[in-house]
């Protein structure tokens, strides 16, 4: 979340009404402008001013074309020098315990994050982190180093790890490689050392994270319908908020009423006159394994969508809520259902329900697959590959203009002509090239694969 003060009343009121119909896009993330109950902004809190500061020159820099943004104009593969895409995290002042889940719910707002290895050292609690891009990590730690989770406590500490990458043996409450669902869970793990133990026993503080040990409200929360949340004390995220759910160990996302780990999203807005099972098992198929897809009989604008699991459903949602698809914002949150129930025997369906559980075009069947590292967020660029040898640059470019697509840029890589990264006229064409374009048959036994690109051309 951000404040912006315009220079008169009028101006504000000319800018919510311009975007009130057509919500803005900043790098494909859907940005909503309301009012604040802010008359002025107060400017003299010096490590704000500075953090936002630093926020004002990448974007410049970003305009100028000297910093790689994902999704913003760079050759492929450009990072910041000297960057891992690992960041070692301190947490000071630990008047509430800090899980796993937290650090993920958090982290995951600036890019996907592959692993956590949670761990005390000198009396601390402390984290290390693995993004699937550097330039992720550089956001995180520009946007949250100094960051209080809760109100005058919990301060995130972060620097740029050593390690390249993380090497996790156990999926557990302590480490989680998120690309590695087939990880034991290590049981017999040494447990938290005292100070963390302490910390976790402390009354209250498992069953209400608003009013611990020390009283004090937490400070990082996701913007809800009502409006802003204000933090109380200057430094405390205010963006961000954190669910009791996670702060109890169970993953969850705030302002939803579904179940917490639940793996079935409620999809709506959608366009009823060409939203199908299929469509949707396609884009969502992009953060996840879709299993079943529902399309509701009697209000055929919603569906349920079940994914493999509750980490690829919060990553689909994460990435697809907000986008227009078919000429409408698509919204997602997750259900109150915990399965999508097959229509019985009989019973009039007219086709909205599927099974795709056995689908072969699941793209994260294989444990440890590289689809794991390649996920993006929606982009006017879409990379391309299992391209047969005998396709040209103009036979690809027609196959996305019959679709109903702007070509804007296309070229082949140069040291696999198997792949290519196509640049559309908008997200919204791209979204749709996917659903169309995923699996088409391109000849020569070989299927056309699509998915979303952090690169321009």
């Amino acid at each position: 979340m951000a404040f912006l003060e315009m220079a008169s009343e009028e101006a504000a009121v000319t800018m919510v009404n311009y975007y009130t119909p057509f919500t803005p896009h900043l790098r494909s993330q859907p940005v909503y402008i309301q009012y604040s109950n802010h008359r002025e902004l107060k400017t003299d809190n010096l490590p704000n001013q500075a953090r936002a500061q630093a926020a004002l020159q990448a974007v410049s820099a970003v305009q100028s074309g000297s910093l790689a943004l994902p999704g913003a104009p760079s050759n492929e593969g450009t990072i910041l020098p000297g960057q891992s895409p690992v960041l070692r995290i301190i947490i000071e002042n630990l008047f509430y315990p800090v899980t796993l889940e937290v650090l993920h719910q958090i982290f995951s707002k600036f890019g996907t994050v592959l692993k956590i290895i949670t761990f005390t050292k000198n009396n601390q609690f402390q984290a290390l982190l693995q993004y699937a891009d550097p330039v992720n990590a550089h956001y995180a730690k520009m946007a949250l180093d100094g960051q209080n989770i809760y109100n005058a406590c919990c301060t995130l500490r972060i620097d740029f790890s050593k390690l390249t990458s993380l090497n996790v043996k156990y999926n557990n409450d302590k480490s989680r490689d998120f690309t590695r669902l087939d990880l034991p869970t290590g049981d017999g793990q040494p447990s938290l050392e005292p100070p963390m133990a302490a910390a976790f026993g402390a009354p209250g503080i498992i069953s209400s994270p608003y009013a611990g040990a020390a009283g004090f409200a937490p400070a990082i929360g996701f913007p809800q319908a009502t409006g802003l949340s204000v933090p109380a004390v200057p430094g405390a995220l205010g963006p961000l908020t954190i669910t009791s759910s996670a702060v109890t160990g169970r993953m969850a996302i705030p302002g939803a009423s579904g179940i917490p780990g639940n793996s079935v999203l409620l999809v709506t807005n959608l366009n009823p006159d060409l939203i199908t099972p299929h469509g949707l098992f396609i884009l969502f198929g992009v953060y996840g394994d879709v299993h079943r897809v529902k399309i509701m009989f009697n209000k055929k604008e919603n569906a349920l969508v079940q994914m493999a699991d509750a980490n690829q459903a919060q990553l689909a949602m994460n990435h697809l809520s907000g986008q227009r698809l078919y000429g409408k914002v698509l919204r997602a949150t997750l259900s109150k259902h915990q399965a999508v129930q097959l229509p019985r025997e009989g019973q009039e369906d007219q086709g909205l329900t599927k099974d795709f559980s056995n689908s072969p075009l699941h793209r994260f069947k294989k444990p440890g697959s590289k689809n794991f590292q390649n996920i993006f967020p929606p982009s006017a660029t879409l990379h391309l590959s299992n391209i047969p040898p005998s396709v040209t640059v103009d036979d690809l470019k027609n196959l996305f203009i019959d679709a109903g697509c702007s070509v804007k840029a296309f070229k082949f890589f140069q040291k696999d002509r198997k792949m290519a990264l196509i640049q559309l006229g908008s997200v919204e064409e791209a979204i749709q090239a996917l659903i169309e374009l995923h699996n088409h048959d391109l000849g020569e036994n070989h299927h056309l694969r699509v998915s979303f690109s952090k690169s321009t051309i």
